[in-house]
């Protein structure tokens, strides 16, 4: 007996001995459908997620996790190459510069997906150079929904692949206008990766037309002014003439983004303003060097991802001889917002300022269409040139705001509470209720849109009146104390009149209705005992009707007005309710 339980043990373990070679020696195939199609083929949404567990699988210096999920149900994955093999990034964010790529936001644009893919292969494989000082993590596709969308018609003027993905997700919202607003699962889950990987440098991949020009690769960095102070000048004067020079060096051409649509880009043309809305107007809010490469889709699809790949690895070799710089500009500028005593918002063209570009595009001509029979735009790519352009990329702010101590948020603005939350904003609920003087914002004007845009009607041009005030709050409210690393995310936020604000993206709508109203002939007595009883009320009301002839002739407007100015009416009513607690 002893004989056949000693010979059924070395039967085992011969098995499991050979089932563990097998594993150690199963061999995966990492060459991409890109390539296999003579880069004539993007990879499917199940063929990414594979390629990247295997490689993980594979390769001790690649990490695959889940993150969160999204509006399609699938769960957002972030791949991590570390070449120290440490995918703890609280451990490595010392030493290490931490580069974030970011792919499929718009799936029919998929140049990074594929290029991300070989990038993250080659590292893995030690068949290019490895960074010692530079952490990559990427995002493989971020519009799960929409790449599930599969096409092959939906970009109309793109030259490959033959099939792709869709622009809006799986509930049709274009997530490159959602990262303030967060209507959508996709947002939550990137917060949750982009506070857990705090990025040093963020990538966001694109492919764009509206023109035609020689170039293959355009590059679209967060606006250097709006960035700010010396993080903004080096991404300005260092980082951005790095990427273009070795990129040249290399034979490849890149130019800033083509901000024209149906125009000739040689008669000038301005920086695309990336507000908050935007995936690097988001991260810059955590002082992150943002950048989106931006292909022209009119090229083919071989080389549009090859420019991305060599991009992708030009801004590694930036990260990794800059690391100490990178890291000290950071932390300046984290400092800065914590002890500045007015913030800048809300940025236009400064149009004294013109930097002059060597651009290469094509003559264009305009001729009779033959469908129209109206004027249309035309080039001819027999014809190269190149032209000194007006490119305008210097902004200056038109509204500063004075930075306070603290927002106070009532807790019944859960929603608010909730995305402040998942972008990892400190806060403190009272204990007791409590009575503060506070800062007090009432909504003087504003314009709303008349067309939806992304699930929202949006407001503008929003200006407010400000009063101070004893207000009572209650146990549980929260508050939020603005010397804190989301000091700018705050700001852009929770302040009314930057462009971005939550007020504009319509989440404090209702206190723009009123409640509760008045009935004329009961308060045509009470308004005559007021005038009566106040005379500096009387005054003001007569001066009112001689001033303004509509307002003399409409008797409703004329209580109304007098219903505003007594204690009936409702306080609620276009009064903001957030409070500042003032320095």
């Amino acid at each position: 007996m002893k004989k056949i339980a000693i010979a059924a043990i070395s039967l085992i373990c011969l098995i499991s001995c050979d089932l563990s070679k097998y594993k150690l020696e199963k061999k995966y195939d990492f060459e991409t459908v890109f390539e296999k199609s003579e880069g004539k083929k993007t990879a499917t949404y199940k063929q990414i997620i594979d390629f990247y567990q295997e490689l993980a699988e594979t390769y001790p210096t690649v990490s695959f996790e889940e993150y969160g999920t999204t509006d399609s149900g699938e769960p957002l994955h972030l791949a991590i190459f570390s070449p120290d093999e440490e995918f703890d990034f609280d451990n490595l964010r010392e030493d290490h510069n931490i580069v974030l790529i970011n792919n499929g936001i718009h799936p029919g644009e998929s140049d990074g997906i594929d290029a991300t893919m070989l990038l993250f292969r080659d590292l893995a494989q030690d068949s290019i150079n490895v960074p010692k000082n530079t952490i990559l993590a990427a995002i493989p596709v971020y519009n799960i929904g929409g790449a599930l969308n599969r096409n092959s018609t939906s970009r109309t003027n793109q030259n490959g692949p033959k099939e792709y993905g869709f622009r809006g997700n799986a509930r049709n919202y274009d997530l490159n206008r959602d990262f303030i607003k967060s209507d959508t699962k996709n947002t939550k889950s990137f917060a949750e990766i982009f506070h857990k990987v705090k990025p040093d440098i963020f990538i966001d991949t694109h492919v764009s037309n509206g023109a035609d020009y020689q170039y293959t690769l355009t590059h679209l960095f967060t606006q250097h002014n709006k960035l700010g102070g010396e993080l903004g000048n080096y991404l300005h004067k260092k980082m951005m003439p790095s990427l273009e020079k070795i990129l040249w060096e290399h034979e490849w051409d890149i130019t800033p983004y083509v901000n024209v649509f149906n125009a000739v880009p040689e008669k000038g043309f301005t920086q695309f303003m990336d507000h908050p809305r935007y995936s690097t107007g988001y991260t810059s809010l955590w002082n992150t060097l943002g950048l989106m490469i931006e292909t022209h889709m009119l090229k083919p699809y071989n080389k549009r991802v090859r420019g991305t790949y060599k991009a992708l690895s030009s801004i590694i070799d930036i990260a990794e001889r800059d690391v100490e710089t990178i890291k000290d500009l950071r932390a300046r500028a984290q400092r800065k917002y914590l002890t500045e005593r007015y913030y800048p918002t809300n940025f236009k063209v400064d149009s004294s300022k013109v930097t002059k570009l060597n651009f290469k595009g094509f003559e264009a001509e305009t001729i009779t269409s033959e469908i129209t029979g109206e004027n249309r735009l035309k080039y001819d790519t027999t014809k190269p040139f190149t032209k000194e352009t007006d490119y305008y990329n210097n902004f200056k702010a038109t509204n500063q705001i004075e930075i306070p101590r603290a927002y106070i948020i009532p807790q019944g603005w859960w929603n608010v509470l909730e995305i402040l939350k998942s972008n990892k904003v400190e806060m403190t609920a009272f204990e007791r209720d409590t009575t503060l003087l506070v800062e007090v914002y009432h909504v003087d004007k504003y314009d709303t849109s008349n067309t939806p845009y992304e699930g929202h009607y949006p407001h503008s041009n929003t200006s407010v009146l400000t009063t101070k005030d004893s207000v009572k709050f209650r146990k549980g409210d929260m508050y939020i104390k603005s010397f804190q690393p989301a000091v700018r995310y705050l700001l852009e936020t929770l302040e009314p009149i930057a462009h971005d604000s939550f007020f504009n993206w319509n989440f404090f709508d209702s206190i723009l209705q009123q409640k509760e109203g008045f009935s004329p002939y009961v308060f045509e007595d009470i308004a005559k005992k007021m005038l009566d009883k106040d005379q500096a009320l009387n005054e003001e009301f007569q001066d009112k009707k001689k001033s303004d002839a509509e307002f003399s002739k409409n008797w409703y407007s004329q209580l109304e007005w007098l219903h505003k100015k007594s204690k009936y009416y409702e306080k609620a009513h276009l009064r903001y309710p957030i409070f500042r607690v003032g320095r």
